[in-house]
């Protein structure tokens, strides 16, 4: 097409539009496209050549749209400085682009890191290919498995991620595990640059004694429990005692919190499993603890959190008055969102509520509470030994102030019986292949602003860029800057040159293992029945737990 449009371009009107070549200094016309210093013409464009119109005609001679003097007539001028400016930027950048190569993108891991990263470098590069690999065989990572059934309105992010899904220039890539079916060093290969954003799939173990005893979990497989993560669904936690600890105190001990407390009617209408909604009908759980090493000005959990459970049906608070004193003068000096937090804690620990909510507390049938000032030192057994019965706690005291004080043990201890122990101490990342440097003490991919220390072309982001903190407008800022320092160097040129197969590659590499990935189209096909399922009950969805079923629902 290019070389066609040439034929027709008054070279008057050819060197008005062209954008500048490299190297010139563009300066502007009246019409505000670039005139660039020096001349040039197409072959086409021959002095006293007919076909051709307007050829020669820069230097006054007749043609067509000329009047006898050689200069262009008012409709021949119109004409050439509206359509014919505009092809020529058109057809120009037409024939250009095309001698350039789409970079072609791998991002590994479909969670929010992942489709933010996407996102990004679909946006600010207009021929970028994104192709999405993810383990699982549906998409959105911790928004579908880790947010909690009764926070939906958090999921609406959802609806933008499937946006960039559903962009011609992306693809989802399911039921691909990097690192087993595909190596990275394959990827890299095949993509001109690849981000790892898979995420903390693993927990923070106690390393204490008893931790494996029947009866106590990582929170981390509690919420892919009840949120349908299938490598959870047969965890079967037994909720027949009375009491529950929680330790740790961050927003995932009270998010674990709420479910265990939360009447089963108000979680009905939720996409929580129906699995797992049985068996809290069924529990017996009366009394949640929440455990943590430090004291109130340490807590990691956010006040929307605390607020809810404050307010939870059924439910009443226990805090005790005298970790919190001295605290009112401490926190004039700490900032607005830790100051509110602790305003909260300090009133619902130490005033007397009012009429409506003390009879609403008095009439509450189910109760939770914040210890402070405990470490885990052992999970008790029970007398047969084939469960956990208590928890031993060290008492502690904290060295130095605000958020870095450090909790130190006293000396002394208090056992806690409880029938169920949950461990939210943080989450964990894994490494992902051999190739990849791996820092073991922090869980993360060692990197500077997401570019991987030492291996152009490898890049990180979300938790396993910066560890498991922070929310997810956190992770979205976090990938936009992946996503920018990886296309600052492809403009900078650090990235591999020439084409690069991208997904043709691998899928014969996928092929070849047995391995046959699941599209995005075949996870609206899915999303369709657990739609379905859901809508008998009048919930959001019913979640498809098995993966075998999955398969077989698209014909595997």
């Amino acid at each position: 097409m290019a070389p066609r449009c040439w034929r027709w371009w008054p070279w008057s009107a050819w060197r008005r539009a062209r954008p500048p070549p490299a190297g010139s200094t563009p300066s502007r016309s009246k019409e505000g496209t670039y005139l660039p210093v020096g001349r040039g013409r197409p072959a086409s464009a021959k002095r006293g050549d007919p076909s051709g119109a307007g050829a020669g005609l820069e230097r006054g001679e007749r043609g067509p749209g000329r009047d006898p003097s050689g200069a262009l007539t008012p409709t021949r001028l119109a004409w050439a400085r509206g359509h014919v400016g505009a092809c020529a930027v058109k057809c120009f950048r037409q024939q250009f682009s095309t001698q350039e190569q789409p970079p072609q993108i791998c991002v590994v891991g479909s969670g929010p890191a992942g489709f933010y990263t996407a996102q990004h470098l679909l946006k600010h590069h207009p021929r970028a290919h994104v192709d999405i690999y993810e383990k699982q065989l549906v998409p959105f990572g911790l928004v579908r498995f880790g947010v909690a059934p009764d926070h939906p309105e958090v999921k609406n992010v959802i609806n933008t991620f499937t946006q960039t899904a559903r962009s011609g220039r992306c693809a989802f890539r399911g039921n691909v595990v990097v690192g087993r079916d595909v190596a990275v060093p394959e990827l890299q290969a095949a993509y001109h640059a690849v981000v790892l954003s898979y995420g903390a799939e693993d927990h923070q173990t106690l390393e204490i004694p008893g931790e494996e005893l029947p009866g106590v979990f990582s929170a981390r497989a509690f919420v892919g429990w009840y949120n349908g993560l299938p490598e959870n669904r047969e965890l079967a936690p037994d909720l027949s005692c009375d009491t529950a600890v929680i330790l740790g105190q961050g927003n995932v001990a009270l998010d674990v919190a709420r479910i265990l407390l939360t009447p089963p009617e108000y979680l009905e209408k939720t996409d929580i499993t129906e699995a797992a909604l049985g068996v809290l009908r069924q529990s017996r759980v009366k009394t949640v603890w929440i455990v943590g090493r430090r004291g109130p000005l340490q807590v990691a959990f956010t006040i929307k959190e605390l607020r809810e459970m404050i307010q939870l049906p059924g439910t009443r608070p226990i805090l005790d008055p005298t970790d919190f004193l001295g605290l009112q003068d401490r926190i004039k000096e700490v900032p607005r969102p830790r100051k509110r937090l602790t305003e909260l804690l300090l009133r619902t620990a130490t005033e007397r509520p009012g009429a409506e909510e003390a009879a609403r507390q008095a009439s509450a049938s189910r109760t939770w509470g914040l210890r402070f000032f405990r470490s885990p030192q052992q999970v008790l057994p029970s007398p047969d030994g084939r469960r956990a019965a208590g928890i031993r706690l060290a008492v502690t005291r904290l060295e130095g102030v605000g958020e870095a004080a450090r909790a130190v043990p006293t000396g002394d201890s208090e056992d806690l019986p409880c029938g169920l122990v949950l461990s939210s101490v943080g989450y964990k990342s894994r490494p992902i292949d051999p190739s990849v440097p791996f820092d073991s003490k922090r869980g993360v991919i060692p990197n500077m602003e997401g570019r991987v220390i030492d291996v152009p072309g490898l890049y990180c982001s979300g938790w396993v860029k910066r560890g498991p903190t922070g929310v997810i407008a956190t992770t979205m800022t976090d990938s936009f800057l992946t996503g920018q320092m990886l296309l600052q160097d492809l403009k900078a040129g650090l990235l591999p040159l020439g084409p690069r197969p991208g997904y043709a590659a691998i899928e014969a590499l996928l092929s070849s293992r047995g391995v046959r990935p699941v599209s995005f189209s075949d996870w609206e096909k899915l999303d369709a029945e657990e739609v379905s399922r859901g809508k008998g009950a009048g919930k959001p969805r019913e979640k498809l737990l098995d993966p075998q079923e999955m398969l077989r629902l698209l014909g595997r």
